[in-house]
């Protein structure tokens, strides 16, 4: 067995796995970057230690394969705060911290907290690694644990302040295992009795719909899932993870359900006799906070995880499976399309219908300042064929899980799953993950201010991504709350959610990025195509209206 430092050992194993950037705040695992260097790792060094964690989740969403960052020991913490929206998302990220030696811990060292128990909080695997021969057995560990089941974040803490322990040698043998170097490594099958059963109900059922979550993205099962979709002539709703598994504008799309929703998706899946959730958590946001499915209804659900099976809502039947693996298994025992369901899908095609009527009014608004369904709605139609569209939350992953639809199989969508902020540098993650494809990024003025100094980031390294700011001056979506607290427009109810004007083209000029204000909809098209054609990171500042605030979601 070969003798190496724990640095070249940590190298050679990411590269071994197929790892291709590292996303970090210095200094950590200084040692181990002249290794990835020589080994075509690139190193991606970012601002703080949040939007590091950002970036290798969006790489990670984009890739399918496992994220890496790190921070020293001082930025653990703010490492852990990032990490919690690749653990809401179930995306695979490890992160690598430094910590003081044992000895040193719990005695007020300086700039030093304990991290396993806020990492515990959003880990599905933490550890501490004390000598240099834990390395192997720990790093294999965290891969599997990151990739297996429903994918998430490991943490392994390292001991020094920036990692020192990997600067010792030890006897360590480089083995990467194939089936953890992306997601999913396994696919596991439901029994056949289960499957016959769920087949049957679905059959029986006068109003079914499917709810098909992340799970069916990670598992690659678009093809499949509109395959039994139309099979059993079932409409199908998604959430905003699924967004892109599902065609926009097929007769049985039903559209984004729950508090990030379309109004007719909500009405569906509350008429509905049963509901199919697959691949996708019965939290609080599909669901619209549990109000929907109503009580009463027949629920199925297949998941990955046994432990997701029957979480939020008693079931009739639960599938322990890959879903990809398990649609498969459907498909290949229905004989042959089924003519049933007629009526319903004649009431949800109505319904979906009223919905575009009523919005399409907004979609086509010449209004100046800019509707943000207008811009959604030019946003949707100048998306290159191949984009990668990243949202953050709030309104911003409300306008493009509702308004915004992906017109080709070849784009793909990912949004935040928890903090505001998110989106600007995890479209760097997802940029380097998919250098050759466009990637699109859309955040309110309230997001981009977060982490606005990653531009240099994006500019240092030639990471080549294109930013639409929905530019209303305001956090708008808490202005209800704030006014409702107040009592009213009243002086100093406005210090709660409006900001200055900010001028984000010309921000972006000044951090060597390229700036583009739009103030019309019929320019937003030609400072996309100027965007692409630049081949510079790109700053599009839409002034738009403060009054575009999201409706509430139906119930």
């Amino acid at each position: 067995m070969p003798k190496m430092t724990g640095a070249k050992f940590i190298a050679e194993t990411l590269h071994a796995y197929g790892v291709t950037h590292f996303f970090f705040m210095p200094v950590i695992i200084p040692d181990a970057m002249p290794d990835m260097q020589r080994l075509g790792i690139k190193r991606i060094m970012a601002h703080a230690e949040k939007p590091a964690a950002y970036m290798a989740d969006g790489y990670a969403r984009v890739s399918k394969k496992v994220g890496i960052c790190g921070a020293q020991s001082v930025g653990g913490m703010n490492l852990a705060a990032g990490i919690q929206d690749a653990y809401l998302a179930c995306s695979p990220v490890i992160a690598l911290t430094g910590r003081l030696p044992q000895i040193e811990q719990n005695r007020h060292a300086y700039q030093e907290v304990d991290h396993i128990d806020p990492f515990n909080a959003v880990t599905k695997y933490n550890t501490v690694v004390t000598t240099v021969d834990e390395l192997p057995t720990t790093l294999r560990q965290a891969f599997r644990e990151s990739t297996t089941g429903t994918p998430g974040p490991s943490h392994i803490d390292l001991t020094g302040v920036t990692g020192e322990i990997i600067t010792n040698e030890a006897d360590l043998e480089v083995i990467a295992e194939a089936q953890y170097m992306q997601i999913p490594p396994y696919r596991p099958e439901p029994d056949s009795n289960s499957i016959k059963n769920t087949i049957d109900l679905l059959i029986k059922a006068k109003k079914p719909v499917i709810i098909a979550g992340g799970g069916a993205n990670i598992s690659g099962a678009r093809k499949k899932l509109i395959n039994i979709s139309e099979k059993l002539n079932i409409p199908v709703a998604t959430s905003l993870n699924a967004k892109e598994v599902f065609p926009y504008d097929h007769p049985l799309a039903v559209g984004i359900p729950g508090s990030y929703s379309r109004s007719c998706a909500n009405k569906i899946v509350a008429e509905s006799d049963l509901i199919f959730f697959i691949g996708s958590h019965t939290g609080s946001q599909i669901t619209n906070n549990w109000r929907l499915p109503r009580k009463g209804t027949t629920i199925i659900q297949l998941d990955i995880n046994p432990a997701e099976l029957g979480r939020s809502f008693p079931i009739q039947i639960g599938l322990m499976g890959d879903v990809k693996a398990t649609l498969t298994k459907i498909l290949n025992n229905i004989s042959q399309k089924k003519e049933i369901h007629t009526d319903w899908i004649k009431r949800i095609q109505n319904l979906v219908n009223e919905w575009k009527n009523e919005v399409a009014p907004l979609l086509k608004s010449d209004t100046i300042p800019m509707r943000p369904e207008r811009l959604s709605n030019e946003l949707t139609k100048s998306l290159p064929n191949d984009a990668i569209l990243v949202s953050d939350t709030g309104h911003s992953g409300i306008w493009t899980g509702t308004m915004m639809d992906l017109k080709h199989e070849e784009q793909s969508y990912i949004r935040c799953a928890g903090s505001l902020g998110w989106a600007l540098p995890a479209a760097i993650g997802a940029k380097c993950a998919a250098p050759e494809r466009p990637v699109i990024c859309f955040t309110g003025d309230g997001g981009a201010w977060y982490h606005l100094t990653e531009l240099e980031t994006a500019v240092r390294n030639n990471i080549n991504t294109i930013w639409v700011i929905n530019n209303n001056s305001s956090l708008n979506q808490e202005r209800h709350l704030n006014e409702e607290i107040f009592g009213g427009t009243k002086p100093g109810s406005d210090q709660m959610w409006k900001f200055n004007q900010g001028q984000f083209s010309e921000i972006a000029k000044l951090m060597g990025c390229i700036g583009i204000e739009v103030n019309k909809p019929h320019e937003i098209n030609i400072a996309l195509e100027e965007a692409i054609e630049s081949e510079k990171p790109c700053v599009i500042d839409v002034k738009t209206d403060i009054e575009g605030i999201a409706p509430i979601a139906w119930n």
